[in-house]
Protein backbone atom coordinates (compact mmCIF):
# COMPACT_ATOMS: atom_id res chain seq x y z
CA UNK A 1 0.00 0.00 0.00
CA UNK A 2 1.45 3.38 -0.93
CA UNK A 3 0.63 6.70 0.25
CA UNK A 4 3.06 9.14 -0.93
CA UNK A 5 6.87 8.22 -0.07
CA UNK A 6 5.11 5.26 2.49
CA UNK A 7 4.88 1.98 0.71
CA UNK A 8 4.42 -1.44 3.13
CA UNK A 9 2.66 -4.48 2.19
CA UNK A 10 -0.63 -4.98 3.95
CA UNK A 11 0.01 -2.46 6.75
CA UNK A 12 -1.56 -3.03 10.07
CA UNK A 13 -2.50 0.67 11.78
CA UNK A 14 -3.65 1.92 15.08
CA UNK A 15 -6.79 4.08 14.38
CA UNK A 16 -7.40 7.28 15.70
CA UNK A 17 -9.32 7.71 19.15
CA UNK A 18 -9.87 10.52 20.91
CA UNK A 19 -8.59 10.31 24.60
CA UNK A 20 -6.72 6.93 23.28
CA UNK A 21 -3.94 7.62 20.54
CA UNK A 22 -1.66 9.89 22.46
CA UNK A 23 1.98 10.13 22.07
CA UNK A 24 2.41 7.52 24.82
CA UNK A 25 -0.37 4.83 23.56
CA UNK A 26 1.44 5.23 19.88
CA UNK A 27 4.93 5.10 20.74
CA UNK A 28 3.74 1.74 22.54
CA UNK A 29 2.17 0.49 19.73
CA UNK A 30 4.68 0.94 17.27
CA UNK A 31 6.86 -0.75 19.99
CA UNK A 32 4.40 -3.89 19.82
CA UNK A 33 4.87 -3.79 15.66
CA UNK A 34 2.10 -1.04 14.38
CA UNK A 35 3.06 0.08 10.92
CA UNK A 36 1.25 3.15 10.97
CA UNK A 37 -0.11 5.06 13.51
CA UNK A 38 -2.55 8.57 13.58
CA UNK A 39 -3.24 11.07 16.50
CA UNK A 40 -6.12 11.57 17.82
CA UNK A 41 -8.80 13.81 15.63
CA UNK A 42 -7.98 17.25 16.85
CA UNK A 43 -10.62 20.47 15.96
CA UNK A 44 -9.79 22.62 13.03
CA UNK A 45 -11.62 25.45 14.68
CA UNK A 46 -9.25 24.54 17.89
CA UNK A 47 -6.10 24.67 16.10
CA UNK A 48 -7.17 28.07 14.32
CA UNK A 49 -7.27 29.34 17.55
CA UNK A 50 -3.85 27.89 19.39
CA UNK A 51 -5.53 25.93 21.90
CA UNK A 52 -2.98 24.18 23.86
CA UNK A 53 -4.74 20.91 24.36
CA UNK A 54 -4.95 20.81 20.41
CA UNK A 55 -1.98 21.90 19.35
CA UNK A 56 -0.27 19.09 21.80
CA UNK A 57 -1.97 16.61 19.71
CA UNK A 58 -0.35 17.41 16.80
CA UNK A 59 3.21 16.71 18.33
CA UNK A 60 4.71 13.48 17.50
CA UNK A 61 8.45 12.11 18.10
CA UNK A 62 10.66 10.69 15.16
CA UNK A 63 10.30 6.90 16.14
CA UNK A 64 6.92 7.25 15.41
CA UNK A 65 6.72 6.83 12.15
CA UNK A 66 4.93 6.59 9.79
CA UNK A 67 2.50 9.09 11.66
CA UNK A 68 -0.33 10.78 10.64
CA UNK A 69 -2.20 13.69 11.63
CA UNK A 70 -6.38 13.62 11.38
CA UNK A 71 -7.98 16.66 11.63
CA UNK A 72 -11.86 17.45 11.56
CA UNK A 73 -14.05 20.73 10.65
CA UNK A 74 -17.18 21.52 8.45
CA UNK A 75 -16.34 24.51 6.39
CA UNK A 76 -13.58 24.40 3.86
CA UNK A 77 -11.93 27.81 5.06
CA UNK A 78 -11.60 26.29 8.19
CA UNK A 79 -9.87 22.87 6.97
CA UNK A 80 -7.44 24.77 4.85
CA UNK A 81 -5.88 26.84 7.93
CA UNK A 82 -6.12 23.97 9.87
CA UNK A 83 -3.98 21.63 7.72
CA UNK A 84 -1.45 23.90 6.48
CA UNK A 85 -0.77 24.72 10.69
CA UNK A 86 -1.05 20.85 10.87
CA UNK A 87 1.62 20.49 7.84
CA UNK A 88 4.08 22.36 9.79
CA UNK A 89 4.43 19.66 12.49
CA UNK A 90 5.70 17.25 9.72
CA UNK A 91 3.81 14.36 10.03
CA UNK A 92 4.15 11.91 7.08
CA UNK A 93 0.35 12.82 5.77
CA UNK A 94 -2.91 14.23 6.90
CA UNK A 95 -6.43 12.14 7.13
CA UNK A 96 -9.37 14.34 7.30
CA UNK A 97 -12.43 12.51 9.55
CA UNK A 98 -15.27 11.97 7.85
CA UNK A 99 -16.73 9.54 9.89
CA UNK A 100 -17.33 10.28 13.19
CA UNK A 101 -20.43 9.87 14.76
CA UNK A 102 -20.50 11.50 17.70
CA UNK A 103 -23.30 14.30 18.44
CA UNK A 104 -20.56 16.48 19.55
CA UNK A 105 -19.17 16.65 16.21
CA UNK A 106 -21.72 15.28 13.78
CA UNK A 107 -24.16 17.59 15.34
CA UNK A 108 -21.97 20.39 14.25
CA UNK A 109 -21.77 19.51 10.56
CA UNK A 110 -18.79 17.44 10.76
CA UNK A 111 -17.68 14.02 10.77
CA UNK A 112 -19.75 11.61 9.56
CA UNK A 113 -22.50 14.63 9.30
CA UNK A 114 -20.60 15.16 5.93
CA UNK A 115 -21.78 11.72 4.60
CA UNK A 116 -25.34 13.28 3.93
CA UNK A 117 -23.91 16.29 2.09
CA UNK A 118 -21.51 14.48 -0.63
CA UNK A 119 -20.66 17.94 -2.46
CA UNK A 120 -19.39 19.39 0.42
CA UNK A 121 -17.66 16.57 1.74
CA UNK A 122 -15.60 16.72 -2.02
CA UNK A 123 -15.25 20.50 -1.82
CA UNK A 124 -13.35 20.03 1.66
CA UNK A 125 -11.27 17.16 0.66
CA UNK A 126 -10.42 18.45 -2.52
CA UNK A 127 -9.39 22.02 -1.07
CA UNK A 128 -7.41 20.01 1.57
CA UNK A 129 -5.09 18.08 -0.65
CA UNK A 130 -4.65 21.43 -2.86
CA UNK A 131 -3.32 23.37 0.28
CA UNK A 132 -0.38 21.43 1.10
CA UNK A 133 2.44 19.34 -0.47
CA UNK A 134 1.68 16.18 2.41
CA UNK A 135 -0.30 13.36 0.70
CA UNK A 136 -4.15 13.89 2.02
CA UNK A 137 -6.39 10.59 3.15
CA UNK A 138 -9.88 9.94 4.77
CA UNK A 139 -11.06 8.00 7.09
CA UNK A 140 -15.06 7.61 6.83
CA UNK A 141 -18.37 5.41 7.57
CA UNK A 142 -20.88 3.39 5.10
CA UNK A 143 -23.24 5.73 5.15
CA UNK A 144 -25.53 7.92 7.66
CA UNK A 145 -27.78 5.53 7.93
CA UNK A 146 -29.06 2.10 6.81
CA UNK A 147 -31.08 3.96 4.37
CA UNK A 148 -28.73 6.45 2.86
CA UNK A 149 -25.49 3.75 2.47
CA UNK A 150 -23.42 6.01 -0.31
CA UNK A 151 -19.71 4.36 0.32
CA UNK A 152 -19.26 4.08 -2.78
CA UNK A 153 -20.33 6.96 -4.35
CA UNK A 154 -18.27 8.58 -1.58
CA UNK A 155 -14.86 7.08 -2.17
CA UNK A 156 -14.98 7.85 -5.96
CA UNK A 157 -15.37 11.04 -4.97
CA UNK A 158 -12.19 11.17 -2.67
CA UNK A 159 -10.59 9.45 -5.32
CA UNK A 160 -11.85 12.88 -7.52
CA UNK A 161 -10.92 14.74 -4.65
CA UNK A 162 -6.99 13.97 -4.71
CA UNK A 163 -7.10 11.81 -1.48
CA UNK A 164 -4.29 8.68 -1.82
CA UNK A 165 -5.94 6.44 0.04
CA UNK A 166 -9.55 6.16 2.09
CA UNK A 167 -10.27 4.06 5.24
CA UNK A 168 -13.70 2.66 5.55
CA UNK A 169 -15.48 1.76 8.79
CA UNK A 170 -17.86 -0.57 8.06
CA UNK A 171 -21.10 0.80 9.92
CA UNK A 172 -23.34 3.82 9.33
CA UNK A 173 -23.65 6.89 11.66
CA UNK A 174 -26.72 5.62 12.97
CA UNK A 175 -24.85 1.97 13.97
CA UNK A 176 -22.34 3.87 16.30
CA UNK A 177 -20.94 0.77 17.41
CA UNK A 178 -23.68 -1.52 17.68
CA UNK A 179 -23.73 -4.29 16.07
CA UNK A 180 -20.96 -5.99 13.24
CA UNK A 181 -18.98 -4.02 11.01
CA UNK A 182 -20.49 -4.86 7.74
CA UNK A 183 -17.34 -6.08 5.99
CA UNK A 184 -18.97 -6.92 2.52
CA UNK A 185 -19.66 -3.04 1.84
CA UNK A 186 -16.00 -2.10 2.57
CA UNK A 187 -15.37 -4.66 -0.44
CA UNK A 188 -17.96 -2.91 -2.40
CA UNK A 189 -15.51 0.62 -1.60
CA UNK A 190 -12.65 -1.33 -2.61
CA UNK A 191 -13.78 -1.96 -5.88
CA UNK A 192 -15.28 1.24 -6.22
CA UNK A 193 -12.11 2.70 -6.62
CA UNK A 194 -8.44 2.72 -7.50
CA UNK A 195 -7.13 4.62 -4.37
CA UNK A 196 -5.75 2.24 -1.32
CA UNK A 197 -8.79 1.14 0.92
CA UNK A 198 -8.27 0.34 4.70
CA UNK A 199 -11.23 -1.74 6.03
CA UNK A 200 -11.39 -1.09 9.57
CA UNK A 201 -14.10 -1.99 11.88
CA UNK A 202 -14.62 -5.19 14.69
CA UNK A 203 -10.87 -6.31 14.43
CA UNK A 204 -10.42 -7.83 18.21
CA UNK A 205 -7.63 -10.89 17.27
CA UNK A 206 -4.72 -11.09 14.62
CA UNK A 207 -7.38 -13.92 13.02
CA UNK A 208 -9.54 -10.58 12.94
CA UNK A 209 -7.00 -9.13 10.75
CA UNK A 210 -6.36 -12.00 8.25
CA UNK A 211 -9.96 -12.62 7.61
CA UNK A 212 -10.72 -8.85 7.21
CA UNK A 213 -8.13 -9.11 4.35
CA UNK A 214 -9.67 -12.04 2.74
CA UNK A 215 -13.21 -10.66 2.70
CA UNK A 216 -12.62 -7.16 1.80
CA UNK A 217 -9.57 -7.20 -0.68
CA UNK A 218 -8.30 -4.31 1.39
CA UNK A 219 -4.92 -2.89 1.25
CA UNK A 220 -4.44 -2.43 4.43
CA UNK A 221 -6.41 -2.97 8.14
CA UNK A 222 -7.16 -0.17 10.64
CA UNK A 223 -7.62 -1.18 14.98
CA UNK A 224 -8.71 1.00 16.98
CA UNK A 225 -11.02 -0.47 19.89
CA UNK A 226 -9.40 -3.96 19.39
CA UNK A 227 -5.76 -2.29 20.75
CA UNK A 228 -6.76 -0.56 23.62
CA UNK A 229 -5.06 -2.24 26.23
CA UNK A 230 -3.89 -4.60 23.64
CA UNK A 231 -1.18 -3.44 21.77
CA UNK A 232 0.04 -6.85 20.99
CA UNK A 233 -2.83 -7.09 18.58
CA UNK A 234 -0.26 -5.58 15.95
CA UNK A 235 2.63 -7.93 16.40
CA UNK A 236 0.94 -10.97 16.90
CA UNK A 237 -1.49 -9.94 13.75
CA UNK A 238 1.95 -9.50 11.54
CA UNK A 239 3.15 -12.66 12.40
CA UNK A 240 -0.38 -14.14 11.48
CA UNK A 241 -0.19 -12.75 8.17
CA UNK A 242 3.63 -13.52 6.98
CA UNK A 243 4.12 -17.04 8.94
CA UNK A 244 0.84 -18.97 9.24
CA UNK A 245 1.59 -19.30 12.69
CA UNK A 246 -0.28 -17.66 16.06
CA UNK A 247 1.78 -16.21 18.77
CA UNK A 248 1.03 -17.22 22.38
CA UNK A 249 -1.70 -14.95 24.00
CA UNK A 250 -0.18 -11.95 26.31
CA UNK A 251 0.96 -14.05 29.51
CA UNK A 252 -0.01 -11.62 32.75
CA UNK A 253 3.61 -10.78 32.73
CA UNK A 254 3.28 -9.21 29.43
CA UNK A 255 -0.04 -7.43 30.37
CA UNK A 256 1.22 -5.86 33.37
CA UNK A 257 4.54 -5.00 32.03
CA UNK A 258 2.27 -3.06 28.89
CA UNK A 259 0.98 -1.23 31.76
CA UNK A 260 3.94 -0.18 33.77
CA UNK A 261 5.66 0.48 29.65
CA UNK A 262 2.42 2.87 29.06
CA UNK A 263 2.70 4.59 32.64
CA UNK A 264 6.37 5.33 32.00
CA UNK A 265 5.76 6.99 28.64
CA UNK A 266 2.54 8.64 29.89
CA UNK A 267 4.53 10.21 32.41
CA UNK A 268 7.51 10.98 30.22
CA UNK A 269 5.18 13.22 27.58
CA UNK A 270 2.76 14.66 30.34
CA UNK A 271 3.55 16.24 33.33
CA UNK A 272 2.82 13.91 36.56
CA UNK A 273 -0.66 15.09 37.56
CA UNK A 274 -2.09 13.79 33.91
CA UNK A 275 0.49 11.40 33.13
CA UNK A 276 -1.22 9.39 36.13
CA UNK A 277 -4.72 10.82 36.09
CA UNK A 278 -5.12 10.04 32.18
CA UNK A 279 -3.43 6.49 32.66
CA UNK A 280 -6.93 5.01 34.70
CA UNK A 281 -8.83 4.71 31.56
CA UNK A 282 -6.52 1.79 30.67
CA UNK A 283 -5.49 -0.27 33.74
CA UNK A 284 -9.06 -2.47 33.50
CA UNK A 285 -8.18 -3.29 29.69
CA UNK A 286 -4.79 -4.39 30.42
CA UNK A 287 -5.79 -6.47 33.37
CA UNK A 288 -9.07 -7.59 32.33
CA UNK A 289 -9.69 -11.09 33.33
CA UNK A 290 -6.60 -11.62 35.33
CA UNK A 291 -7.27 -12.52 39.44
CA UNK A 292 -8.53 -10.15 41.79
CA UNK A 293 -8.78 -7.59 39.32
CA UNK A 294 -11.54 -5.26 40.58
CA UNK A 295 -9.54 -4.68 43.94
CA UNK A 296 -6.05 -3.79 41.82
CA UNK A 297 -7.92 -1.67 39.46
CA UNK A 298 -10.19 0.06 42.55
CA UNK A 299 -6.25 1.06 44.09
CA UNK A 300 -4.81 1.79 40.68
CA UNK A 301 -7.18 4.66 39.75
CA UNK A 302 -6.81 6.47 43.41
CA UNK A 303 -3.54 6.37 43.91
CA UNK A 304 -1.90 9.38 42.68
CA UNK A 305 1.84 8.90 43.41
CA UNK A 306 3.32 6.97 40.05
CA UNK A 307 6.21 5.53 42.43
CA UNK A 308 3.19 3.45 44.60
CA UNK A 309 1.27 2.74 41.28
CA UNK A 310 4.27 0.99 40.10
CA UNK A 311 4.90 -1.12 43.40
CA UNK A 312 1.06 -2.14 43.23
CA UNK A 313 1.34 -3.24 39.59
CA UNK A 314 4.87 -5.29 40.67
CA UNK A 315 2.57 -6.53 43.87
CA UNK A 316 0.21 -7.94 41.58
CA UNK A 317 2.68 -9.82 39.26
CA UNK A 318 3.59 -11.70 42.16
CA UNK A 319 0.26 -12.68 43.14
CA UNK A 320 -0.37 -13.83 39.61
CA UNK A 321 2.84 -15.43 39.52
CA UNK A 322 2.06 -17.56 43.15
CA UNK A 323 -1.31 -18.82 41.89
CA UNK A 324 0.65 -19.48 38.40
CA UNK A 325 2.95 -21.46 40.23
CA UNK A 326 0.14 -23.81 41.36
CA UNK A 327 -1.13 -24.43 37.80
CA UNK A 328 -4.23 -22.00 38.41
CA UNK A 329 -3.89 -19.65 35.77
CA UNK A 330 -4.85 -20.57 31.78
CA UNK A 331 -3.27 -18.78 28.85
CA UNK A 332 -3.59 -15.09 28.76
CA UNK A 333 -3.70 -15.13 32.34
CA UNK A 334 -7.18 -15.44 33.59
CA UNK A 335 -8.69 -17.37 36.38
CA UNK A 336 -9.27 -21.51 35.69
CA UNK A 337 -11.89 -21.44 38.00
CA UNK A 338 -14.98 -19.63 39.30
CA UNK A 339 -13.69 -18.60 43.02
CA UNK A 340 -12.37 -15.46 43.45
CA UNK A 341 -9.12 -16.14 44.46
CA UNK A 342 -7.61 -13.79 47.75
CA UNK A 343 -4.50 -11.48 46.58
CA UNK A 344 -2.44 -10.21 49.59
CA UNK A 345 -1.81 -7.08 48.52
CA UNK A 346 -0.11 -4.67 51.18
CA UNK A 347 -3.02 -1.57 50.75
Amino acid sequence: MRIGKIDIDRPVILAPMEDVTDRAFRQLCKRHGADIVYTEFVSAEAIRRGAEKSMRKLRMDAHERPVAVQIFGNTVESMIEAAAIAESFDPDYLDINFGCPVKKVAGRGAGAALLKEPEKLSAIASAVARAVSLPVTAKTRIGWDHDSINITDIVRRLEDAGMQAVAVHGRTRSDMYKGRADWGRIAEAKQACSIPVIANGDIWSADDVVAMFAETGADGIMIGRGSIGNPFIFSQAKHLLQTGDRLPLPSYRDRIEAAREHLHLSLEYKDEKYGVLEMRRHYSTYLKGLPGVSKVRNLLVRETDPAVIVELLGQFEAACEALDREGRLKEGGEFLNDHSPKLILNY
